[in-house]
């Protein structure tokens, strides 16, 4: 069997930074000819290989080196040692407005970018227009990007990105801006850029996102690979490394979630959450648990949208970080999920057996995404849901069953 071809391949990379207490400190340096710096390492002997069509994520906390070693992918910044190999045309979105010219208008900053990644002139004008409607900046394309917003920047950037036909495309956390539109857009891009075989690096927080992206991930820990692997594998390990490390923001009672993507109306998502309740079977309203109680969680939910189709899902949280167990209708063949007409109410619900959680206060978290369960359109939490305790130790209960069985000794009787 052939070996698939490679389109990245790293090999012992290392970055390091020279810090300087002060700004004169670099002009004396080179006037004594003494170093007036220390050396700051980021990347530490990084290797690994991504295969032609394979999607490869990045994680790993603040600080990690994960956006130097984007940067240094795509060739904004020189490693100090090593050896990076890149089969094909690159495209990137680092940070915002990266690859800009502030006075150049959108249109100008097209030409720019596509021109610096390799493409003809006569082949821009080509796909001058498509990015421009994919982008839907209209009248600001002729204005300086000076004057875009945030969401604008990501607009314009990922449409040259994307249209340009890279082999490779890398992205770091370019997504968590814009509308909520607008990300659906780019979601279906970078589906599409998937099934087309195309490489891809996605550098992210959002752990659901990685592993639904990337078919693996590379944990980075203080500028070393500390993990790689599948991705669910790798998220996985990072999320427990994070749950048992990391304090945890608290949860407001009877408020709504702030979405994991920002929204700009109704008209950008299919659903909208109405109401959110926690009951038992008999249908009461629930504010104290039992464990191994059997508990119905709740959600009215409006459709937004004639032909709307999404998942749904719910979440028992310790924190607002910590899930402490989650429910999908993804995957789910027996679960209707649409399509739906607008203005029709529905009434979702699932019931959990045998509820194992032992001690503590837990909120219920209800979620929409869309069709792809990549965009989350609203999430809404419970009321602060207390477990009653009982005998007994350790944060669950699991139901069992005992048996105890006794034999007649087979050994011979005294007389």
């Amino acid at each position: 069997m052939s070996r698939p071809h490679t389109s990245i391949a790293v090999r012992n990379l290392n970055k390091e930074f020279r810090i300087y207490e002060r700004p004169q400190d670099r002009l004396a340096e080179l006037i004594l000819r003494r170093p007036k710096h220390r050396l700051f390492h980021v990347l530490n002997d990084i290797s690994f290989a991504v295969a032609d069509g394979q999607s490869l994520g990045i994680i790993g906390n603040n600080g990690a080196g994960k956006s130097t070693l984007l940067k240094l992918l795509v060739g904004t910044l020189r490693p100090t040692s090593g050896q990076i190999e890149i089969a094909g045309r690159v495209a990137a979105l680092l940070e915002l407005g990266a690859g800009f010219h502030r006075d150049f208008s959108g249109r100008k900053n097209i030409y720019l970018n596509a021109s610096l990644l390799g493409v003809a002139d006569e082949d821009i004008r080509e796909l001058e227009s498509e990015i421009i409607e994919f982008s839907e900046l209209g009248y600001f394309i002729d204005r300086p990007v000076r004057t875009y917003s945030s969401g604008m920047f990501v607009r314009l950037a990922f449409s040259i990105a994307t249209m340009v036909r890279p082999d490779i495309l890398v992205i770091d956390e370019a997504l968590s801006v814009g509308d909520m539109a607008f990300q659906r857009k780019c979601v279906q891009r970078m589906q599409d850029f998937r099934a087309r075989r195309k490489t891809m690096v996605f550098c992210s927080h959002s752990m659901f996102h990685v592993q639904e992206l990337c078919d693996n991930a590379i944990w980075l820990d203080r500028g070393g690979i500390r993990e790689i692997g599948e991705s669910e594998r790798v998220v996985g390990h990072y999320e427990d490394h994070c749950t048992r490390k990391k304090s945890y923001n608290t949860i407001r009672s009877d408020v709504p979630a702030a979405p994991e993507q920002p929204a700009t109306g109704d008209e950008a998502q299919d659903f909208r959450i109405n109401s959110l309740s926690v009951r038992d079977t008999g249908g009461g309203e629930l504010s104290a648990l039992v464990p191994l109680q059997d508990v119905v969680l709740e959600m009215e939910v409006e459709v937004l949208r004639d032909g709307a189709a999404g998942h749904f899902g719910f979440a028992f949280m310790k924190s607002a970080e910590e899930p402490v167990a989650s429910f999908l209708t993804i995957d789910r063949d027996d679960v209707s999920t649409g399509p739906c007409r607008k203005g029709e109410i529905i009434r979702i619900s699932l019931t959990v057996r045998n509820l194992t959680m032992r001690v503590g206060g837990y909120h219920v978290l209800g979620g929409l995404c869309d069709d792809t369960g990549l965009l989350w359109y609203e999430t809404r939490y419970s009321k602060l849901l207390t477990i009653e305790p009982g005998k007994g130790v350790g944060p669950m209960i699991m139901p069992s069953e005992w048996s105890i069985r006794k034999s007649e000794s087979s050994a011979p009787q005294g007389r």
